[in-house]
């Protein structure tokens, strides 16, 4: 009998509509000679669905031999799905409920990168609406201007913006807090290029292999935000015009984190290169990742001749510890 594969897209999150088309991507590309691929869809509500129909998670559960979990955002990377994957014993790929939640926490995971010797923009984390104003006065005293402010545990830039000042920046962490986030995140903008660097377990008999760093130039103007992920505006070089010893460090960066964060089967980490060196920004764990056409991971793997369909078994057979 083949293995049944059920695949986790859509999800309460801001990140539904990008967690479907990773979900279409990974439906699409399953082998079928290896495996029965089922579209597990959660609605916005939090509703399961399964071949059309609403359903209960442990009924669906029941059903499955392993999951992929492609549920970006809140739920998917934070560790929540992972925790019911694990009440019902269903192997899954992808971090575990703790490494999830401490990967997708932004400031979590830049106290881990400076504990291992690597460089972060300062930040300030704002925990409570009511110290909005306090926590503005602080930043427009202590950093240069403008910042950028960002959710503390969403992805896919989304919710993400760059202003100056004291009134935008109280009203752009105001907004944040307005559209439910636990918390709210102000950072230093580090000048320098963009580049992302992505690790797999396992690939080419190797324990971690690094994928070549990507480097990313956004459209003229503009920081690499929702829409320009999106879209297909911003220009992604694989590998990126790195010199040797900054790419290689972005591949052991990018191993380190993975390791220090305790992520399992693969990962994706964000970095800034500037002339003062290489600054850590974040790290996504593989609920994180986005696995559509656009997005940057299948790209770095076609680019050491890595098949999407390949890596899609290689996923599962990690998940079943095969």
């Amino acid at each position: 009998m083949q293995t049944v594969v059920g695949v986790l897209r859509g999800g309460p999150s801001r990140e539904h509509d990008v967690s479907l088309k990773s979900g279409a991507a990974i439906l699409a590309n399953l082998p079928e000679e290896e495996y029965t691929a089922r579209d597990i869809y959660i609605d916005r509500q939090g509703v399961w669905h399964d071949r059309g129909r609403p359903s209960m998670p442990e009924r669906v559960l029941r059903q499955l031999d392993v999951v992929v979990v492609a549920l970006h955002g809140k739920f998917g990377h934070d560790g929540e799905v992972q925790r019911l994957l694990e009440r019902f014993g269903v192997p899954y790929t992808g971090a575990d409920p703790w490494s999830a939640f401490l990967s997708s926490h932004k400031v979590m995971a830049k106290e881990r990168a400076k504990e291992a010797g690597f460089m972060t923009p300062q930040y300030q984390l704002i925990e409570n609406e009511e110290d909005v104003e306090s926590a503005a006065s602080n930043v427009i005293r202590s950093f240069h201007q403008p910042v950028i402010v960002k959710p503390v545990n969403s992805g896919s830039s989304i919710g993400v913006s760059i202003v100056g000042g004291y009134a935008p920046v109280c009203e752009a962490v105001r907004a944040l807090f307005q559209e439910g986030e636990s918390g709210v995140l102000i950072e230093e903008v580090i000048r320098g290029k963009e580049a992302t660097a992505g690790v797999v377990e396992g690939l080419r008999g190797e324990t971690l292999y690094s994928l070549p760093p990507v480097e990313i130039i956004p459209p003229e103007g503009h920081f690499f935000n929702y829409t320009n992920k999106y879209d297909g505006s911003t220009r992604e070089i694989v590998p990126g015009n790195f010199s040797r010893v900054t790419s290689e460090e972005l591949q052991r960066a990018a191993k380190v984190m993975h390791r220090v964060l305790g992520l399992r089967h693969y990962s994706r980490s964000d970095f800034i290169v500037s002339p003062k060196g290489i600054y850590f920004l974040e790290t996504n764990n593989s609920a994180a990742v986005g696995l559509t056409g656009e997005s940057l991971l299948p790209k770095s793997l076609a680019a050491v001749g890595v098949s999407f369909r390949d890596f899609l078994s290689h996923l599962v057979k990690l998940a079943l510890g095969r």
